[in-house]
């Protein structure tokens, strides 16, 4: 087994995330096999970063998730999980509805602790309430609020492929943390100039889900690759190739570059690229391990290849 890899701080709170964290996604649709693998090789390799949601599979990825945590010490990794999404099995279909009222987010964090086998959770997560803001910081919030202050858990946040609302939230709420998706990327840093100051400002902590932005930082940058999950463009594929063509000079894999890029900001503490299988955990660790010299950032600048005000170290 690995050392456990650097730890940062979630907010003001005793939470502590591995840098490097695994998203649950995917274990939505792999079979059972490669779930228990991807998450015993995640924790072998010094991962204690666990993210999951009741959608992810329509709570396939929870149960995953909990066969293989709930058998280890609670104290030796952090979780998060998400509310706003219910489950509704009718016995003929399951269907994931969104709700964000008090009674249904209660009967949310229920149903995960169900499936994960445990007691407790470390982050909640208001997942996607892009168009249910009021609801989100009036009843959900204040909802989780209340559970933070008994124990049940330890930080909220919120997880969105937007930042225009996490912003609003962080000027309106007391959040720890918040995910956000793709918005802070090689190729995407829409969330550089305002969300990220902000949460500087606030004490808030980001986690950065999709870094390869779904998957074209970490293909073969053929015309088949996915941006933010459609078909890339061929204007964000060039880009891609251009970027590429600059990490080769200094030796080092795209994918490096694109897992590191997000943690070199102050405002991060984790991010969390989501394996499908115990080689693409590996892969994964090994590109953080990659040593990147800041002179390869600068070339991305004087290329406009990357924001001016982009952290180099």
């Amino acid at each position: 087994m690995n050392e456990i890899l650097e730890k940062r701080r979630i907010g003001s709170t005793d939470v502590f995330v591995t840098e490097l964290g695994m998203g649950g996604a995917p274990l939505g649709r792999v079979s059972p096999e490669n779930a228990s693998e991807s998450l015993r090789e995640s924790f072998n390799q010094g991962i204690r970063y666990f993210d999951t949601a009741p959608l992810y599979g329509t709570g396939t990825s929870e149960k995953f998730f909990g066969k293989f945590l709930s058998k280890l010490d609670r104290q030796s990794f952090v979780l998060s999980t998400k509310v706003g999404r219910l489950i509704k099995d009718t016995g003929n279909e399951v269907n994931i509805t969104f709700n964000y009222k008090r009674d249904e987010i209660l009967r949310s964090i229920e149903e995960s602790l169900k499936r994960l086998d445990m007691d407790s959770i470390d982050i909640a997560l208001i997942h996607d309430p892009d168009d249910h803001y009021d609801l989100a910081l009036n009843e959900a919030f204040p909802t989780l609020d209340k559970l933070r202050s008994e124990g049940v858990i330890k930080a909220i946040g919120a997880g969105m492929n937007q930042w225009e609302m996490l912003a609003d939230f962080a000027r309106n709420a007391d959040f720890d943390c918040f995910l956000v998706a793709g918005r802070y990327t090689l190729l995407d840093h829409t969330a550089l100039n305002e969300l990220m100051p902000l949460c500087l400002e606030r004490g808030i902590s980001l986690i950065l889900g999709g870094p390869y932005n779904s998957g074209v930082l970490a293909s073969d940058l053929g015309s088949d690759t996915t941006y933010f999950y459609d078909p890339a463009p061929k204007a964000i594929i060039d880009r891609a190739k251009k970027i590429k063509e600059i990490c080769d000079i200094f030796d080092v894999p795209l994918k490096a570059a694109a897992i590191q890029f997000g943690l070199l900001h102050p405002s991060v503490a984790s991010t969390i690229p989501g394996p499908r299988n115990s080689d693409e955990v590996q892969d994964n660790i090994e590109m953080l391990n990659v040593k990147i010299p800041s002179e390869l950032w600068k070339e991305l600048k004087r290329q406009d290849l990357i924001h001016q005000s982009c952290p180099e170290s």
